[in-house]
């Protein structure tokens, strides 16, 4: 992924996800947030589990967070790339989503981020929230994405 402007940072998640139209915010189990568009959650910081372990010490990770992808080939563009962040596990083979630890934010740039957020949002909105949405960030109604606070 190329580096495009500032490091995005975790807060960038939750402003970027807000910043779409019609986000509610929904709490999982430990107070994790969980954004979604219409009742379809597009991206939710997931509760550590067996099946995501680091590597070295075996123990689950606690930092990751799930984005839906619009297809397989998006997701396998992501997650097959050696220098992407983003990973998958077993459990979400042939989901459309794929996995990104808090802690790797920072390999993103905050317009990259920006881009896989937006990507999560479109692939769960409904065809005519997306269509509005497309329509409206091409003419340029609003910036996107939001200016950095």
């Amino acid at each position: 992924m190329a580096n495009r402007g500032r490091k995005a940072r975790v807060e960038d998640v939750h402003e970027l996800a807000l910043a779409l139209p019609h986000v509610t915010t929904d709490h999982g189990t430990q107070d994790r947030p969980i954004y979604q568009v219409g009742g379809k959650s597009f991206i939710f910081f997931r509760d550590p589990r067996p099946d995501a372990v680091d590597p070295v010490t075996r123990e689950r990770l606690a930092d990751v967070i799930v984005f839906w992808v619009p297809s397989d080939a998006d997701k396998q563009a992501l997650v097959q790339d050696p220098a992407s962040p983003f990973f998958t596990t077993d459990h979400f083979r042939g989901h459309p989503s794929v996995l990104l630890r808090a802690s790797r934010v920072g390999e993103l740039s905050r317009q990259e981020l920006a881009e896989v957020v937006e990507d999560a949002w479109l692939s769960r909105a409904s065809a005519r929230r997306a269509s509005a949405w497309l329509a409206a960030s091409s003419r340029g109604d609003h910036a996107w994405p939001p200016p950095v606070r």
